[in-house]
C-alpha cells in the first residue's frame, strides 16, 4: 500500500503539539534587560533569568486563533490580494498580457545568440536576479505574495510548472535577502546593535550575493529544463490542472476594445495621482540609512502613467489593465523605499488596482463585489494555514521556553576555535530561524548575546553579523513557521511537502555554501571585517 504524505495542515499541527511538548521538558527561562554603569554610562544588556514553565496542554487547540491575532497583517494582505487579482483575473488582461509575452519573447529566437543560451533561461535569469536585487537592497519578503498570482500563469503557459513560478519571485527575493547587501531589516538592525557602520562589509557581501544567486538561479534553470523536456517529471504535474486550465481558456472569445468606462477610470486615477503629485512634490527615496535622493518621483510616475495609459487605451482596454498593474508595481517601490510602506499599504494599493480594473471593464459594485468574494474564497485555505502556522511559536513563546533554547544555544559556543564558532553560530541562527523567522526580531535578541560573546573569542563582529544573516535568510526558504512562505505556497496551490522536497537539495547547498563564505571572514583580512 502506498503511504501518503501528510497534508500540510496535519505537518504544521503535529509540529504545534511537538512545541506542546517541549514546554513539558524545557526548563523556564527569560531574558531581561539590565542597566549597569560603566565608565560613568549606562550599558544595557541582556541577561538570562530562569522562571517557572508554563506547560501548554489544551492550548494546542487555541493555537490557531492566537495564530490568526499574530499574523492577522498577513492573512488579510493575502485575501484582499486574492479578491483583486481575481477581479482583474475577470477582465482576462492577465490573460493577453501573458500571451503577447510569449510571442514578443518569442521573437527573438530568429537570433542565433538567443537561441543557443534560450529565451526562456534570460527570461528566468532576468526575473530572478529583479527580486533577488529588491530582496537583497530592501529587504522584499511578504511584497512576493502579490507577484506569485503574475508568475505561477506566466510560468504554465510557459511549458513549466507553479515551482517555477514561485521560484521566480519567493525564491529569487529570499535568495537575495540571503545575500543581501544594504538590507535595512537584517543588516541595518543587526550592525547597529553590534556597534559596525551600517552597510559596512559591503564588497565581500556583494560577492556572496553573486554565488547564491548563480547557485540558485542555476537550480532553477536546471529543473526547469528537465521538466520542460518531460513535464511528468514535475511534482505538481497533476495538481497543476488547476492553473493549467485557466491558461487553457479560449482567448478568442476576448473583445479587444475600449468601452467609456476604460476612460473614466483613467481619468479619476489620473486626477487622484496629481493631487497626490501636488502633496508629494519631492520623495526622498533611501536603501535603509544611505544618502537619499531627493526627486520628484510621484510627479514622474504620474506623467508616465498619462503617456502610457493614452497609448494603451487606443489600443484595448486591456493593455490599459496591464498598464495598471505596471504602475502599481512602481508606485509600490515608490512607497517602500520613500515612504516605508508595508503590507498594509501595499494591500490598500493592489485593492485600488482592482477595482480600478473592474470599474475600467465596465464592471458594477455588485458585480465587483462578487468577483472579490470569489477571489477571497479560492484563496481562504492559504490564509488558513498562515494562522495555523503562527500557533507553533505562540505555543513556545506561551510556554516560556523560547529564551531557552536560545540560551542554550548560545552556551554551544564556549571553548570552541574562530572556525568552529562561527560556524556554531551560523548553524544556531539557522535553528532559531524555525522557532522565529522574524529578521528583525531575531536580530534584536540575538545579537546583544552574539557580539560581546564574539569580542572574548577574538572574532570580528561582522562575521557574527554575516552568520546571522546567512542563518536567518537560508532557511527563511524552507521553515513551516514562515508566514510568508505559506502564504505564497498557499497561492500557488503547492503542498509544503512537495516544496520541501523540491527545494531541499538548493537549500543544502546554499547552507554549505554559507559556511564556506564565513571561513574568510575568519581567516582573511576583508575591508569591513
Amino acid at each position: 500500500m502506498k503511504v501518503r504524505f501528510p497534508h500540510t495542515y496535519v505537518i504544521i499541527f503535529s509540529l504545534i503539539i511537538l512545541s506542546a511538548v517541549l514546554t513539558w521538558i524545557i526548563p523556564g527561562g527569560k531574558y531581561a534587560e539590565e542597566i549597569s554603569m560603566v565608565a560613568g554610562e549606562e550599558v544595557k544588556q541582556l541577561v538570562f533569568q530562569p522562571v517557572e514553565s508554563q506547560p501548554q496542554t489544551w492550548q494546542v487547540f487555541g493555537a490557531m486563533f492566537k495564530g490568526f491575532e499574530r499574523q492577522a497583517g498577513i492573512i488579510v494582505f493575502i485575501l484582499m490580494i486574492g479578491g483583486a487579482f481575481w477581479i482583474m483575473n475577470a477582465t482576462k488582461a492577465l490573460d493577453v498580457g501573458i500571451i503577447s509575452f510569449i510571442s514578443y519573447t518569442r521573437g527573438f529566437e530568429r537570433y542565433k545568440f538567443f537561441r543557443i543560451i534560450g529565451v526562456d533561461n534570460v527570461v528566468i535569469t532576468l526575473i530572478m536576479l529583479m527580486f533577488s536585487l529588491f530582496g537583497a537592497i530592501f529587504g522584499m519578503s511578504e511584497e512576493t505574495i502579490a507577484f506569485v498570482i503574475i508568475l505561477v500563469p506566466l510560468a504554465i503557459s510557459m511549458g513549466y510548472d507553479s515551482i517555477v513560478g514561485v521560484a521566480m519571485c519567493y525564491l529569487g527575493a529570499h535568495i537575495g535577502f540571503a545575500g543581501a547587501m544594504l538590507n535595512p531589516f537584517t543588516i541595518g538592525i543587526a550592525q547597529g546593535i553590534a556597534g559596525l557602520p551600517l552597510f559596512s562589509g559591503l564588497e565581500y557581501r556583494f560577492i556572496c550575493w553573486v554565488i547564491f544567486n548563480i547557485t540558485g538561479i542555476g537550480f532553477v534553470l536546471w529543473y526547469a529544463h528537465r521538466i520542460r523536456k518531460r513535464p511528468e517529471r514535475s511534482p505538481m504535474h497533476v495538481l497543476d490542472v488547476h492553473w493549467r486550465t485557466k491558461s487553457a481558456e479560449n482567448t478568442e472569445t476576448i473583445a479587444y476594445n475600449t468601452p467609456l468606462s476604460a476612460w473614466i477610470s483613467f481619468g479619476l486615477i489620473l486626477v487622484a495621482l496629481i493631487l497626490f503629485s501636488v502633496h508629494y512634490p519631492m520623495t526622498e527615496l533611501k536603501i535603509g540609512t544611505s544618502t537619499p535622493w531627493h526627486i520628484p518621483a510621484i510627479p514622474i510616475a504620474t506623467g508616465l502613467f498619462a503617456l502610457a495609459g493614452l497609448v494603451s487605451l487606443l489600443r484595448t482596454v486591456h493593455y490599459y489593465i496591464l498598464n495598471l498593474l505596471l504602475f502599481t508595481i512602481v508606485f509600490l517601490i515608490i512607497g517602500v523605499m520613500g515612504y516605508h510602506w508595508y503590507i498594509m499599504e501595499i494591500a490598500a494599493l493592489f485593492f485600488a488596482m482592482g477595482l480600478a480594473s473592474g470599474l475600467a471593464m465596465g464592471y458594477g459594485g455588485n458585480r465587483q463585489t462578487s468577483l472579490f468574494l470569489d477571489g477571497a474564497r479560492d484563496i481562504v485555505s492559504a490564509a488558513l494555514i498562515v494562522g495555523l502556522a503562527g500557533g507553533i511559536i505562540v505555543i513556545l513563546e506561551d510556554g516560556k521556553v523560547i529564551d531557552t533554547i536560545l540560551y542554550r544555544l548560545a552556551s554551544s559556543l564556549h571553548e570552541v576555535g574562530q572556525i568552529q564558532a562561527v560556524g556554531t553560530m551560523y548553524f544556531i541562527q539557522n535553528v532559531i530561524n524555525i522557532i522565529i523567522p522574524s529578521g528583525s526580531a531575531k536580530a534584536a535578541l540575538t545579537m546583544p548575546i552574539m557580539a560581546p560573546f564574539s569580542d572574548l573569542i577574538n572574532l570580528s563582529r561582522q562575521a557574527t553579523v554575516m552568520a546571522f544573516q546567512f542563518g536567518d535568510g537560508i532557511t527563511n526558504m524552507i521553515t513551516p513557521t514562515s508566514g510568508v512562505l505559506i502564504g505564497a505556497l498557499g497561492i500557488a496551490r503547492i503542498p509544503y511537502d512537495k516544496w520541501v522536497k523540491w527545494i531541499w537539495p538548493l537549500i543544502l547547498t546554499l547552507f554549505i555554501l554559507g559556511f564556506l563564505l564565513l571561513i574568510p571572514t575568519v581567516t582573511m583580512k576583508l575591508n569591513g571585517f
